[in-house]
């Protein structure tokens, strides 16, 4: 792994480029032989000196579940990254340019916990006996890593995410909760709708056969550091559309069908 000091100074890149709505250039161009251990080194860095500012890590968001989303960034695997306290908006927000540097938006369901889970072996069915509620969520996913690297043209990679706390930027809460044996969590689909143009549609089997499979896969991820998902977390199971770029002015409109829906505007 890299130094500690140079895993350091790389979150606070992060977070200097956060709020200064600026990119910096891909680690994993800056530092030939950057590993996933570096990145989630710097992830964890990171998610650090937020709390160290006073705020708080109120769940975890999985990315990169889906097929689609794999092969769009040619990766197969999915990452994760911390939700934190001051990230959290309800349906009918205005969302502010303001904090956001290049924002897209996607669709997907949000896990509340009511039980501790932890792996390894954490299974589907541990999570839904853990589960409280489940409940329709749009993401907003930004980047704080340059696409092409100015200096080289390299390109950044999956690694340059997961360092970028997994692209994680915010979220809106919407809709109508449910318990998680209330219907078959597979067949739940949304319309995603951006100035009243349908932009994407999808299915939320297409995260890993089943959503609740994502939260299980991210507690054995996490045993290795003795790090649980814990009751009251709020856990993002990943989208199940392609994401879609938010634009000053754009108003989405996303459409959960019996589960309701979410509406945001950015400003």
């Amino acid at each position: 792994m890299l130094d500690a000091k140079i895993i350091d100074s790389l979150a606070h890149a992060y977070d200097d480029a956060e709020r200064e709505r600026q990119c910096i250039r891909p680690s994993s161009v800056v530092y030939p032989g950057f590993t996933k251990e570096d990145a989630y080194a710097v992830q964890r860095r990171w998610i650090e000196l937020k709390v160290a500012r006073g705020n708080q890590v109120k769940g975890h968001k999985i990315g990169f579940t889906s097929r689609a989303m794999q092969r769009q960034v040619g990766i197969d695997e999915p990452d994760y990254g911390a939700l934190m306290a001051d990230m959290f908006y309800l349906t009918g927000d205005d969302l502010p340019m303001s904090r956001f540097v290049q924002p897209w938006l996607e669709c997907e369901l949000g896990f509340v916990l009511g039980k501790r889970l932890e792996g390894p072996n954490c299974t589907i069915f541990d999570v839904l006996n853990a589960t409280d509620y489940v409940t329709p969520v749009c993401e907003i996913v930004d980047s704080r890593t340059h696409r092409l690297d100015p200096e080289t043209g390299r390109q950044r990679c999956v690694l340059d995410n997961i360092a970028d706390n997994a692209g994680n930027a915010a979220l809106i809460v919407g809709g109508r909760p449910i318990k998680p044996t209330e219907l078959d969590l597979r067949w739940v689909s949304v319309l995603c709708h951006r100035n009243n143009t349908i932009e994407e549609t999808g299915v939320a089997a297409a995260v890993m056969n089943h959503p609740a499979n994502g939260i299980a896969w991210l507690a054995n991820k996490l045993a290795p550091f003795d790090i649980g998902l814990e009751p009251g977390q709020f856990v993002l199971a990943g989208s199940f559309i392609g994401m879609v770029e938010a634009r000053a002015g754009d108003v989405f409109h996303a459409d959960f069908g019996s589960l309701g829906s979410i509406s945001a505007r950015f400003v």
